[in-house]
């Protein structure tokens, strides 16, 4: 696993618990990385190297360095997977797997309204999560939230390429937070802590909070005590790590061990 920070991740307990139950003698590690180095890293990997996991602040230059993409990475322009081939890396994305299952049933009516809090790399997956969902019913509308609306070039560009409209504003309008029926936050931590309590939750309303350590967050302590469902980024991280082992491995994931894993480490993560 690729990122900086990195020493937080629990995707290397997600991981090693996969390998174990497929019976695969498979190491799994985190390993300090930012964007100058990735390219370096990448060249000096040797062929022992099934693929990397990729987190902040990687995921679009991961794509960037690859010699090829999957479609779903592409239309996205991030990716959280890169896969060793014979003819050089294959950039995928699980991340909105992980967000559109992640999320309960109903969590987004037929026509509804979302915030999404952030422009980065996991809001760009949480675009196609969002488009799946509302297809074949009427397109979502869609508000991302964000701490400088004039940065916001690449989302926009992802919503294009996915096919859905999205609106920009700033992280203060916390009415449109109130108003909305789903909530994505995928911020890093404690960006999202002063809206809080600026917003009017509400029962019926979903929050997805990308973050699963510490939990619970300011922001879904905030919307738990109003009466609305929360999802903690633990659940996401699981279906996500899910889906890369079945790229890395070809078979399908031990989800429930993965998940056993999970919680043995962390049994407040929320998954």
């Amino acid at each position: 696993m690729l990122g900086k920070p990195i020493g937080h991740s629990l995707s290397p307990v997600l991981h090693r618990a996969a390998y174990q139950a497929l019976g695969l003698n498979w190491s799994y590690s985190a390993v300090e990385c930012d964007e100058d180095g990735l390219a370096d890293l990448l060249a000096r990997s040797g062929p022992e190297l099934v693929g990397y996991s990729c987190t902040m602040p990687l995921k679009r230059q991961a794509l960037r360095l690859a010699a090829t993409a999957s479609p779903m990475a592409t239309a996205i322009g991030a990716a959280n997977t890169l896969l060793a081939g014979p003819n050089g890396w294959t950039a995928d994305n699980t991340d909105w797997i992980g967000i559109r299952d992640a999320l309960p049933a109903g969590a987004l009516p037929a026509g509804g309204s979302v915030v999404l809090l952030g422009a980065g790399g996991t809001a760009q997956a949480a675009l196609a999560a969002l488009a799946a969902l509302s297809r074949p019913g009427p397109a979502a509308e869609i508000v991302a939230l964000v701490r400088e609306p004039s940065r916001a070039g690449e989302l926009l560009a992802a919503a294009d390429r996915i096919g859905v409209a999205v609106s920009i504003g700033g992280l203060a309008e916390a009415s449109r937070i109130g108003a909305a029926d789903l909530v994505i936050a995928t911020l890093p931590a404690g960006a999202a802590d002063s809206l809080a309590t600026a917003v009017d939750w509400r029962v019926g309303q979903v929050l997805l909070e990308a973050i699963y350590r510490p939990w619970p967050t300011p922001l879904a302590q905030a919307a738990a005590r109003a009466g609305a469902q929360v999802v903690s980024g633990a659940r996401m991280l699981l279906l996500q790590a899910a889906g890369q082992v079945q790229l890395m491995t070809g078979r399908a994931a031990p989800t429930e061990a993965m998940r056993a894993a999970l919680l043995a480490a962390v049994p407040d993560c929320g998954g």
